[in-house]
């Protein structure tokens, strides 16, 4: 049996800005919306077969805000780019906000840390072949 990740879900302070936002840097599509039991406005966006589900809250404050020993909480999640130059562009044009000082190089792969509306942490991954590998003998 294979297993993938299906979604994540994220609340959010804006449904549409966060939605713009995803659209603007990764391409995603809005497939799904209403208004949840609680009134709360939620949304699923989509690119190819990975999904992000949103439940808006206004009142929360960012993600990137909060102290990090107050609750557990994700720390971050990644997306993988296939494309270096057209991610590279989208980083200029969009002006992204680097963190952790810019492009993290790694063994196999290099990420960028970026934060979305919300405060969210996302790594953007990209390595050179079609899919990360790691050589058998790798001690990690």
């Amino acid at each position: 049996m294979k297993i993938k990740l299906d979604h994540i879900n994220l609340t959010v302070a804006d449904i549409q800005s966060s939605v713009d936002w995803y659209a603007k840097i990764f391409g995603f599509r809005l497939v799904e919306k209403g208004v949840g039991s609680y009134g709360q406005n939620w949304a699923i966006i989509a690119s190819n077969d990975c999904m992000i589900a949103m439940n808006e809250y206004k009142d929360k404050s960012p993600a990137d805000h909060e102290p990090e020993t107050a609750f557990h909480r994700m720390y971050h999640f990644g997306v993988r780019v296939s494309d270096l130059k057209e991610w590279e562009k989208i980083v200029r044009q969009n002006k992204l906000e680097l963190y952790y000082g810019g492009v993290i190089s790694y063994p196999f792969s290099r990420s960028w840390y970026i934060h979305d509306p919300s405060g969210h942490e996302i790594d953007v991954s990209y390595t050179d072949g079609p899919e990360l590998r790691f050589p058998k003998d790798y001690p990690g």
